[in-house]
């Protein structure tokens, strides 16, 4: 029997599709945009999509839930959007407390940007962390790299873990891959498709992994590969960071031309599978993309939580030298990588 989840701040369903990846049931996924809701009805049509300000949701119908998961906005704790924390509108983390408070699941999942584990946010984590341990949850916190757990992106995440007393001592972080997937490895299929004769030797260039993907926000930022560092980052991995294009080079694009990724090769970078579809515009879906918590992350770690409910203590499995990198559930993650050796092997 599939224990159950409460998304909230659903966002393009990075998250929740993680969940669901590791085996949770949804009875509810909560998001406030209208054009996201749409995405994950148009993928999800049997979830229980709520469109709403997670401070109007009514936490009692919920009550018993074992998981509650949120993406809480990240701009109060992000340096792109000032880093004001409690002082900012926009942070939800109180709202999302008082829906634990009152639905008590046993166990909650929350995650935010690299910055609200700085030490400009210890007495802001300090009062969070006390406010669950209140409840009677035993709290763990780590920060995650994207590209331990198979995105061939670097995207570190503030991951918040907390599980009743009874449940805690079952869980543990979950264990990473040692080998990360390239780029060039997860899109030369994509930048091949309309017949570029250059995939090839631009995928062996992009052989390492991504910068992180900055979606931006719905007055700022458009679709673009983030700021001047990344950009940079993006061109040593022989891509132009300045736009999203509309499709994968020709067979005209010039040989050793610095190619535009796509909506769905960027899909792809945060390992959402080929089949999940964006709505909106390509301003809109790069959006909903660039700012989602990657799916094979969130996967790993409701794996771990779904492990620690069972009062079972697992072990991922581990990727050996000379075997497939990134081995388990290929088709769900849309891309193939090729075999990887390790140094000496």
């Amino acid at each position: 029997m599939n224990l159950t989840a409460l998304e909230l701040c659903a966002g393009g369903g990075g998250q929740a599709l993680g969940l669901e990846m590791a085996g949770f049931h949804h009875l509810g996924v909560v998001e406030y945009e209208p054009l996201f809701c749409t995405t994950l009805r148009k993928n999800r049509p049997h979830w229980n999509v709520l469109q709403m300000d997670i401070r109007h949701l009514r936490a009692e119908s919920f009550k018993g839930v074992d998981l509650l998961a949120a993406g809480v906005p990240c701009p109060p704790f992000s340096i792109a959007g000032k880093q004001l924390g409690g002082n900012d509108e926009r942070d939800m983390f109180p709202a999302t407390l008082d829906i634990i408070r009152v639905a008590r699941p046993r166990a909650v999942m929350l995650e935010n940007v690299k910055g609200l584990d700085s030490a400009k946010f210890e007495d802001y984590r300090r009062v969070l962390f006390a406010q669950l341990s209140s409840m009677g949850y035993a709290v763990t916190s780590r920060v995650l790299e994207a590209s331990d757990y198979g995105v061939p992106q670097l995207r570190p995440r503030f991951i918040i873990v907390a599980l009743r007393e009874a449940d805690f001592p079952y869980y543990s972080w979950p264990r990473t891959h040692p080998h990360r997937c390239s780029v060039g490895e997860a899109l030369i299929d994509l930048m091949g498709e309309n017949g570029w004769p250059g995939a090839e030797a631009w995928a062996a260039k992009a052989s390492d992994i991504a910068p992180t993907l900055v979606g931006g926000s719905k007055k700022h930022g458009g679709p673009d590969l983030g700021p001047t560092r990344a950009k940079q980052q993006w061109r040593k991995l022989g891509v132009d960071g300045l736009g999203i294009a509309n499709s994968a080079p020709s067979i005209d694009f010039p040989m050793d031309g610095l190619p535009r990724l796509t909506i769905r090769m960027a899909a792809r970078i945060q390992s959402f599978p080929d089949e999940w579809q964006f709505m909106g515009g390509k301003t809109a879906s790069y959006r909903q993309i660039g700012n989602a918590f990657p799916p094979l992350v969130a996967r790993a770690v409701a794996t771990s939580i779904l492990s620690a409910l069972n009062r079972k203590q697992i072990a991922l499995p581990e990727v050996k030298t000379g075997q497939l990198v990134l081995m388990e559930a290929k088709a769900k993650r849309g891309y193939k990588c090729r075999k990887t050796k390790a140094p000496n092997s």
